[in-house]
């Protein structure tokens, strides 16, 4: 019996063969996959129209039994971005060679085997969502309905589907690893894969989440994120030695006892704080920030993310990362009010950048001349129609997932210099997690001192990657 061949385009995918520095063979697969939908008119079925080409890198471990070997399936966030960070990151098994906050290496930089790779315990796909990557839409279609919560969901749950039942891995432990937006992407689609094909998942990476936006929402009225992020500005101002020899996890402990309970509280107040209760927590929250009292008076004790980033090193004519709160560069403009950019963020665009560019077509021979979109634009202004009213979370949709499914396990990344999905939030999502008591322990938190990509900090890498492989393995810490 003849294969039915679909109507082009035609997969475009390349295969080589590797090797682990374990001695262990390995298949790597990259290339795009064209999703397509079925399409109806007046109930007639009219076949199957193509609606994407989205890029994928598979790695399989050569002779391992599919129904004991794990895959993960691994993406990025953004919106519009590639899963390049996680790929050479952390993942997959070659690395890039960057440096790290205060001695990063020159260009061209560099590559190396990643010999803590995850592939080590589990297989891996890595999937580039729609405009990102080398991903676009079918040739004759529209990109924006994939720039959205929901069109985002459904094309990478779909993907992840295609690959499952083309590799025969229905039968695999399967999990799914999401960092950033992609840990919204990674919560809706534990629900999503389970309630539209049935496909149940062993467990969740999430790092550096961001499962309940209003926890990150610096908007009027809106006092939680406030609170939520003075942890985090603690952690930095002790990086850049504000808290002189003080230990950082007593730091933390003050910053946390303080944005939980007095913080909140004196925010609640408003004008109806006395004089002196104001003083005090204007004093507090200046010690713990590394900030002035004057200013932090100023701002009427709310600290605006951005706004910290480019004030708390004013004085040395340095701002901070956002990404990583651990990296320092200048602004042209040393009284501006926000910075023009986010030097961790460009101390690693250019790393990765030229390492997937020459990675994918030097060592695993796929040639195309479209730009690789790592970080993109394109994909603005992304939908959140569905939450159209409230502010978007997931929380439900995870706890949905667990509850459904109890033998799901989630895994949490939390670094303590992230200024962008800060650790402080992520707890505070958890403890609102909508799960029987019986199920609290299904849920595993690891904080590493670094911030938003914690594997560019050597030794966070490190253990971090031994943290998910244990993970991977069903190991409890």
């Amino acid at each position: 019996m003849s294969e039915i061949q679909p109507a082009p385009p035609a997969d475009n995918l390349v295969t080589t063969a590797h090797t682990l520095p374990s001695g262990e063979a390995y298949t790597a697969v990259t290339g795009t996959m064209v999703l397509r939908e079925e399409v109806f008119t007046d109930g007639t079925f009219d076949g199957l129209r193509p609606k994407a080409e989205m890029f994928v890198t598979a790695y399989t471990l050569d002779g391992a039994d599919p129904l004991t070997r794990p895959v993960t399936f691994a993406f990025n966030g953004g919106p519009g971005s590639s899963s390049v960070w996680l790929h050479l990151g952390v993942f997959g098994p070659r690395r890039v060679v960057m440096g790290d906050a205060g001695a990063l290496l020159p260009p061209p930089y560099g590559l190396a085997d990643n010999e803590e790779s995850l592939l080590n315990v589990s297989d891996l796909v890595f999937i580039d969502p729609v405009s990102t990557g080398y991903s676009r839409a079918a040739e004759g279609e529209k990109a924006e309905p994939y720039h959205g919560f929901t069109g985002d969901l459904e094309s990478v749950g779909e993907l992840i589907r295609l690959w499952t039942t083309r590799n025969g891995r229905w039968m695999s432990p399967k999990f799914l690893a999401g960092e950033s937006y992609g840990t919204v992407r990674a919560a809706g689609l534990a629900d999503h894969l389970q309630s539209r094909y049935g496909l149940y998942l062993n467990g969740v990476i999430l790092i550096s989440s961001v499962l309940d936006f209003v926890t990150g929402e610096f908007n009027e009225g809106n006092d939680l994120a406030y609170a939520l992020y003075l942890p985090t500005y603690a952690a930095i101002a002790h990086y850049h030695g504000l808290h002189g020899s003080r230990p950082l996890a007593d730091v933390l402990r003050e910053a946390e006892a303080f944005a939980e309970r007095d913080y909140l509280w004196a925010l609640a107040r408003g004008s109806r704080l006395t004089r002196e209760e104001r003083a005090a927590a204007v004093a507090r929250i200046a010690a713990l920030t590394g900030l002035s009292e004057d200013y932090v008076d100023r701002v009427n004790l709310r600290i605006e993310h951005i706004r910290f980033f480019t004030e708390l090193l004013r004085s040395r004519r340095l701002t901070v990362g956002r990404l990583d709160g651990r990296f320092t560069g200048w602004d042209p403009d040393a009284g501006r009010e926000h910075f023009s950019a986010d030097p961790s963020m460009s101390a690693i665009m250019g790393p990765y950048s030229a390492a997937l560019n020459h990675y994918l077509r030097a060592e695993l021979g796929y040639a195309n001349d479209l730009p690789y979109e790592v970080l993109t634009s394109r994909v603005q202004p992304w939908s959140y129609k569905e939450f159209e009213g409230a502010h978007v979370t997931v929380v439900d949709k995870l706890g949905a997932a667990m509850r459904a499914n109890p033998h799901l396990r989630v895994h949490v990344a939390c670094g303590y210099h992230d200024g962008a999905t800060p650790y402080y939030a992520a707890e505070h999502t958890l403890a609102h997690l909508p799960v029987p008591a019986e199920l609290a322990g299904n849920v595993d938190v690891k904080y590493y001192e670094a911030g938003h990509m914690m594997y560019v900090h050597e030794p966070s890498r490190l253990r971090q990657s031994a943290d998910i492989a244990a993970f991977v393995r069903g190991e409890h810490a």
